[in-house]
């Protein structure tokens, strides 16, 4: 039976939604809108004097050829950490959902990641692999295997990729858990009867019901990977070596704030936002058509 909620003060749904509304105007309407319109400026290392120049930090952003290698740098390293994530968590949260003893701390200390900042643990991952001090780093070097992600472009972005992934397998855990136990076990149990193995179970059954999750992860991992990776690749490598990691997010930071290109910056900003926005209209256009709902 539909139960429906009937307000009889006419101003109290827009009271209960006005802190929220505050808080996407504040800190994201109004900040993208200056972001758009400091993107056709020319200004000082300041802002005190700035000169409209149309679309020429644009025509010089496209221009740029590093701006192109960060750009391919940033859609692989999205795609690792996505993929990774997403598959290193479901791995944990079915191996998780099972019937075992303990199974609740382990689920625990599963979660307890995602309480890092990005930052630490990036540091983390620092002192793991470092070449001089890092244990596991150690461990390469005395196994003969010339590991110096300093110097080596290919290892830096594996370094940031795993340390990225880690840092969001712990959130992707969490929703695949909770998507599992929302699974009804009546469904497995009369697959099982029928002859269906554990492999053939989770394909054909629990799969497709996890897909809506899946779906929503996938969005919010590339999101992340774009946006909230900053910190990660600032702590650890800082873009090289030889710019071998410099992302978009990362070259932002360093165009605006070391460079003091502000104009370029926000260019630079106003095309990564278009390129999330538009992913994500693909992912719902096209990704979400093998969801079953």
């Amino acid at each position: 039976m539909e139960k429906r909620v009937i307000f009889h003060d006419r101003w109290l749904p827009y009271l209960l939604v006005a802190p929220q509304m505050v808080i996407t105007l504040v800190f994201f309407f109004w900040p993208s809108g200056q972001m758009v319109w400091q993107s056709v400026l020319l200004e000082d290392a300041f802002g005190g004097n700035s000169k409209f120049v149309w679309f020429d930090n644009f025509v010089h952003l496209f221009s740029d050829s590093s701006y192109y290698a960060s750009a391919r740098i940033t859609l692989v390293f999205s795609f690792l950490v996505a993929s990774i994530g997403l598959a290193l968590s479901l791995l944990l949260a079915v191996m998780a959902d099972r019937v075992i003893r303990g199974a609740e701390a382990y689920r625990t200390f599963l979660v307890w990641p995602y309480a890092v900042a990005p930052a630490v643990a990036a540091l983390l991952w620092l002192f793991i692999f470092h070449p001089s001090v890092g244990i596991v780093g150690r461990v390469l070097r005395d196994a003969g295997v010339p590991w110096n992600y300093q110097l080596n472009g290919g290892q830096a972005m594996a370094l940031i990729t795993f340390a990225a992934a880690w840092k969001q397998v712990a959130y992707n855990f969490l929703f695949f858990l909770a998507g599992l136990q929302s699974i009804p076990s009546s469904l497995l149990e009369a697959a099982a009867i029928d002859g269906a193995g554990p492999v053939r179970r989770f394909w054909t059954i629990v799969f497709p019901l996890l897909s809506p999750t899946a779906f929503f992860l996938l969005v919010v991992n590339i999101v992340y990977a774009f946006f909230d990776t900053f910190a990660i690749v600032d702590a650890t490598t800082q873009g090289g070596p030889a710019q071998a990691t410099q992302t978009l997010v990362f070259k932002i930071y360093q165009d605006g704030v070391q460079a003091l290109d502000l104009g370029g910056s926000a260019a630079q900003s106003v095309v990564l936002m278009v390129i999330v926005i538009a992913l994500t209209v693909v992912q719902f256009r096209w990704v979400e058509r093998k969801v079953q709902y």
